[in-house]
């Protein structure tokens, strides 16, 4: 099926690894122009140049809101037009309830939360025009839980919130905003982390074994491809839905486990 993206501009905040890159891969296929958005210049760079420098990256550190609109505005002065956002960049980053504290409550809002709103805010004149499409990232800590990360749930929850009401607010000008809520994916953030527990390879079992379709890991590759659909006039009657692309792992019974 063809997406119709050939040319679209299209940003991808934390697209130099993981989730983002594989969004940066597929909408490459489809013929899109990918703008890699993140701290790391090397990590942009080598992004940008597996997929054979098609495209544009922006170094910007997107807790520091001048950064963010200066982001946008990097990729307005180069492509004069902004067709779609993907709002990606973010981290697990464990501070709980117990042993957290205000400051890195806040902090951790910011890594993962506050920059959804400001990439969105300052794209959104060149969305209008372009009657452009937001997708969200987000996940199931917000639905389920997990335990000593209570920033990061309610930044999820947030970021399903803010998926909703946008695409409220957006209606009149043609802009649809979803959210793809994801569970266990198998990323470099998520292999460092598992890599930090006492048994590593039993513990991604036990995970893996709790996922109900085909007992494995969400790629990459399966949140990509149903990124770049929602970004697709392919999809052009979707608006405000939190898609679970994760094996029925939110919503299945665990007894099929």
């Amino acid at each position: 099926m063809d997406l119709l993206l050939t040319d679209k501009v299209i940003i991808v905040t934390g697209g130099a690894k993981g989730i983002g890159e594989g969004i940066v891969e597929v909408l490459t296929r489809e013929g899109a122009m990918p703008v890699i958005v993140g701290r790391s210049e090397e990590d942009n760079q080598k992004a940008l140049d597996k997929i054979g420098g098609k495209g544009l990256q922006v170094v910007a550190e997107l807790t520091r809101p001048e950064d963010c609109q200066r982001a946008v505005e990097a990729v307005l002065t180069k492509y004069g037009r902004i067709d779609g956002l993907v709002n990606n960049a973010g981290v697990n980053d464990g501070v709980g309830l117990e042993r957290g504290s205000y400051e890195a409550f806040i902090a951790s809002l910011h890594k993962n939360l506050v920059h959804y709103y400001l990439m969105a805010h300052h794209a959104l004149p060149a969305l209008k025009a372009s009657r452009g499409a937001i997708v969200n990232i987000s996940s199931k800590t917000a639905d389920t839980g997990q335990g000593n990360t209570s920033a990061y749930a309610a930044s999820n929850g947030g970021r399903n919130a803010l998926t909703r009401e946008w695409a409220v607010e957006l209606l009149p000008y043609g802009i649809r905003v979803n959210a793809i809520v994801v569970a266990e994916c198998y990323t470099p953030l998520y292999d460092a982390w598992v890599k930090t527990l006492p048994d590593p390879e039993g513990t991604l079992k036990r995970i893996t074994e709790r996922i109900p379709l085909g007992k494995r890991m969400t790629t990459a590759e399966e949140i990509a491809n149903t990124a770049v659909f929602l970004l697709s006039e392919r999809s052009s009657h979707t608006t405000g839905q939190l898609l679970y692309v994760d094996g029925g792992y939110v919503h299945l019974d665990r007894a099929l486990a």
